[in-house]
């Protein structure tokens, strides 16, 4: 940490040795920046000047060139050709090729030049014909009041002093022996204290994290691979769920869901593994240690609630009624040793990445990322869509033929009552 937060700002590597170090910063990186000169058009209106304006129109009538020059003001060999059919966009376009940022602006009448990296190597500056530069606005010799001349900020390295060492860079970012030092305002004579030290509550509270999320995990794993049977819950009809109420159905249907990973093999696969890699020992300075060696470890099983007999405490955690009455050790690891706690834990992740990674590797039933065969579900359910469709068809086929033989019966008994009743009338005339 810093002293003063608003000059500088320090970031520290893992393992960094412990310190107390002073640090002034005797400069600042700037990019080199010139904003031109107001520029005017030779027609005498000063606000017409566009980007397609042609050369000519401010004064340059016949063909020349500048050219760029480096922080020594030694020309680089970039030459800007100035053509007086050219437009200020063609010199627009060879600033840019030359390795410059580059703009006009209509509004102001003015150039903005500017390099692409912050130092004092990046800087830059313009010879040549003087009255071209004086007509494109890029001349800086003058009276200062003029809006006619070009300003300048040049280019330059941040300078700092570490412990009374000299160091310098393009930017204002320094990498020094495990410190990442961002210099944001100069300090004159003034001295920062920089302090590193570890931070135990910083690591601690990282690797409560990490469980937490792990508890979170392995919970709802065991919740769905432990769900009670949905055994005699079949899927409601339109007339059942009419019987019911809105939340009946809804409590009947989350009967059926929760279940549906019940005893699940690829459930039961995810948590062996996860439990596997926070179980095993890791080697960390050539022994073999456990979570338990960091007082991390699972609640006795008549302890833990039903679906959370995989989650794992850690011992004296202010935050676990389970574990607070009990010894810190991993605070205590900690302070002792933060970075054989950093490479335990680092080493437990790995490994968790990799078999997660392998479980979910990609193959002609599952999509990488995937720890379901999603390829072959999406399939399967297409072809129970085809079946069901042609099942369908065949239904309808045959709800067709059977209202077709029932009309065909139907007019057959009218003709048979028609007869019947014709009879029955001879019958009665005769007697």
């Amino acid at each position: 940490r810093a002293s003063d937060s608003s000059k500088v700002s320090v970031t520290a590597a893992d393992g960094t040795t412990d310190s107390v170090q002073s640090l002034k910063i005797s400069n600042l990186a700037k990019t080199a920046y010139l904003t031109g000169g107001v520029i005017n058009s030779t027609s005498g209106d000063s606000s017409s000047l566009t980007a397609l304006s042609k050369l000519s129109d401010i004064g340059i009538t016949e063909d020349t060139s500048i050219t760029l020059t480096d922080k020594n003001g030694n020309a680089t060999g970039k030459v800007i050709d100035l053509k007086a059919d050219g437009t200020i966009s063609d010199v627009l376009s060879q600033l840019k090729s030359a390795g410059l940022n580059a703009s006009f602006d209509a509004n102001n009448q003015r150039f903005f030049i500017s390099a692409k990296s912050s130092g004092a190597d990046a800087d830059f500056g313009f010879t040549g014909d003087d009255s071209a530069l004086a007509a494109l606005g890029l001349k800086g010799e003058g009276d200062e009041d003029s809006d006619a001349y070009a300003t300048k900020v040049d280019g330059a390295d941040a300078v700092i002093y570490l412990n009374d060492a000299k160091f310098t860079s393009k930017t204002n970012l320094f990498e020094i022996n495990g410190l990442s030092i961002t210099a944001l305002e100069e300090t004159g004579n003034e001295k920062i204290t920089l302090t590193t030290e570890t931070d135990t509550s910083g690591v601690y509270d990282a690797v409560k994290n990490y469980l937490k999320t792990y508890n979170s995990i392995i919970n709802k794993l065991d919740s769905l691979y432990n769900a009670e049977s949905a055994k005699g819950y079949n899927p409601l009809t339109d007339e059942e769920k009419d019987a019911l109420s809105d939340k009946e159905v809804e409590e009947y249907e989350k009967k059926i869901k929760d279940s549906l990973l019940r005893k699940d093999e690829s459930v039961n696969t995810l948590i062996k593994n996860l439990t596997g890699s926070v179980s095993q020992g890791y080697t960390v300075g050539g022994k073999t240690m456990y979570l338990s060696n960091f007082g991390i470890g699972t609640l006795n099983y008549f302890t833990a609630e039903e679906n959370e007999r995989h989650a794992l405490h850690i011992d004296g955690d202010e935050d676990d009624e389970n574990t607070s009455g009990n010894t810190d050790k991993l605070l205590a690891a900690i302070k002792s040793d933060p970075n054989s706690v950093v490479s335990f834990f680092t080493q437990m992740s790995q490994d968790l990445y990799t078999k997660m990674n392998k479980l979910s590797s990609s193959s002609s039933n599952r999509t990488y990322g995937k720890f379901y065969e999603d390829k072959k579900m999406a399939n399967d359910y297409e072809n129970y869509k085809t079946k069901i469709s042609d099942m369908e068809e065949k239904v309808n086929d045959y709800e067709d033929k059977l209202y077709k033989q029932y009309a065909a019966m139907e007019k057959a008994l009218a003709s048979l009552q028609s007869k019947s009743n014709a009879l029955s009338g001879l019958i009665g005339s005769g007697g």
